[in-house]
């Protein structure tokens, strides 16, 4: 996959974020362009795993419905500028986890797409803390993106709001666990 067209600062943040990042193209199926080295240590997938192919990957055989119909309306829809929400994926190795997944749009100063940004984070067996750690650090990671890709001319659509922590996210990720745990599950 040709990731000549990232700017290099880009590159270079995600080299030295410290927590889970992924960045696609909004070609056909968006294809992964990037992710770094905490992506790989959460997923156990590398770039040369999953660079080139879609992100849905990581998700094999889960039905994740309500996950997937929110994405889809995030990918659609220009008026939605980020989207959260909990999401079955798989290990490399094939153990499942609960990935609080927030995507958000990369733009031009025209207002063309150009990226699409992601950050994963297991909220599997994590306690609350460490939840609330990951939303500070997240949002941090968000700050200190924008002036980064404002000297590439792009700007980052979403909202920190988006990434507020909320009951009901914790809620829901309490009932994909309580699946998880069912007999039959993988």
């Amino acid at each position: 996959m040709d990731t000549q067209n990232v700017p290099a600062e880009l590159k270079s943040y995600f080299d030295s974020a410290h927590i889970a990042l992924a960045l696609a193209a909004v070609t056909a199926d968006n294809p992964l362009l990037l992710v770094n080295a905490p992506f790989h240590k959460l997923t156990g997938y590398d770039a040369t795993d999953v660079v080139g192919r879609n992100c849905r990957v990581l998700q094999k055989d889960a039905e994740n419905r309500e996950a997937r119909a929110k994405i889809r309306a995030f990918l659609e829809d220009d008026r939605i500028n980020a989207v959260r929400t909990t999401i079955v994926n798989f290990r490399k190795d094939g153990r499942p986890f609960v990935n609080l997944l927030y995507m958000s749009k990369l733009k031009a100063l025209s207002g063309e797409v150009r990226f699409l940004f992601a950050s994963q984070f297991d909220i599997s067996r994590s306690q609350p803390e460490l939840l609330s750690a990951y939303d500070t650090e997240l949002s941090r990671t968000l700050s200190r993106l924008s002036p980064t890709l404002v000297e590439s001319g792009i700007v980052i659509d979403g909202s920190l709001m988006t990434i507020a922590n909320t009951v009901a996210t914790v809620a829901q990720a309490k009932l994909t666990l309580a699946d998880l745990d069912a007999p039959g599950f993988p």
